[in-house]
């Protein structure tokens, strides 16, 4: 049976990508969250083995594609993954697959990035899956400063930072600073007996909270996010633009609920989301997306 275009275009808006030189597809199967559990990986190890060519390919965006299923077996291996929990996706002009680093468990973590991505997924992977938007809109979660998640590479990027507090009255001006010991960037140095923390280079990653043992830099500094918006990687690169200020964890969502309005606002058909910042201004992007006036024309930005 030779497909049509039409056939393909279908499913592969369902998460099917035809093999290249083939009637073949590979299915791409989303984890919630970027987290996949044991019985996951069994029920989709049945779908590789009985619909596919018997392999899990993972790919760059946590998620896991099974090759080789032939056309006519997609909608049974699609019943399979629905009967067993899992989900088809993850391609089209819409909220892409939510990525995340291991900075749940990572000792340079400076939040739980897993549950913020299953968040995430369940608002907006899930409950946008029907919003058309003018081109893919994906997102990074990173837990600290070594960006394992590129943010910055996103449409959308969170990166965890965990500003230090220091309390200049608790500091002994230790000949052997903990704090400056540990800051990667040499952005804390003691000097005339106190600690002094240079915020022009502070990244403020989390590395010396705690370190103190007289809690001059107590472990309980404030963790806030900072939030990149239009950034893009392959042929056309683009670093995300990092808004003027951090973010805090409530408004992580609004914010990037505000961003994907903006850009089906202003985004052209297949513009990505930096592309329609450049054009139209930086400046003037994040302040509407700072602001709450595209709130009020939520349901007429989505019913276009």
């Amino acid at each position: 049976m030779k497909l049509t275009t039409e056939q393909i275009t279908a499913v592969k808006a369902r998460g099917f990508l035809r093999n290249r030189g083939t009637d073949l597809f590979s299915g791409r199967i989303v984890a919630p969250g970027t987290v996949f559990t044991a019985e996951n990986f069994i029920d989709m190890s049945y779908i590789a083995e009985h619909f596919g060519n018997g392999k899990l390919i993972c790919t760059s965006r946590l998620a896991v594609e099974i090759p080789g299923i032939p056309f006519e077996k997609i909608e049974e291996a699609e019943a399979y993954a629905n009967a067993h929990n899992l989900r088809f996706g993850g391609t089209g002009a819409k909220v892409r697959p939510v990525t995340a680093c291991k900075g749940t468990t990572c000792v340079f973590g400076n939040f739980d990035t897993q549950a913020l991505a299953a968040e995430i997924h369940e608002k907006y992977y899930l409950g946008w899956n029907d919003v058309k938007l003018p081109h893919k809109f994906k997102i990074g979660i990173g837990g600290c400063p070594n960006s394992c998640m590129k943010p910055s590479l996103n449409d959308f990027g969170v990166e965890g930072h965990k500003v230090p507090k220091f309390d200049s009255e608790l500091c002994r001006g230790c000949k052997v600073c903990a704090v400056e010991k540990a800051c990667p960037m040499k952005a804390a140095h003691v000097e005339n007996g106190k600690l002094h923390i240079d915020r022009s280079v502070c990244l403020s990653c989390g590395v010396c909270t705690g370190k103190c043992p007289f809690k001059a830099v107590a472990h309980e500094s404030e963790t806030l996010y900072r939030i990149y918006i239009g950034g893009t990687w392959g042929k056309h690169t683009r670093m995300g633009s990092p808004l003027s200020r951090f973010a805090t964890k409530e408004e992580i969502l609004p914010i990037l609920e505000k961003t994907m309005l903006w850009f089906k606002e202003n985004g052209l058909p297949k513009e990505r989301l930096g592309k329609a910042i450049d054009r139209i201004g930086l400046e003037k992007a994040e302040a509407e997306i700072l602001g709450d006036e595209i709130l009020s024309r939520k349901e007429e930005i989505l019913a276009k």
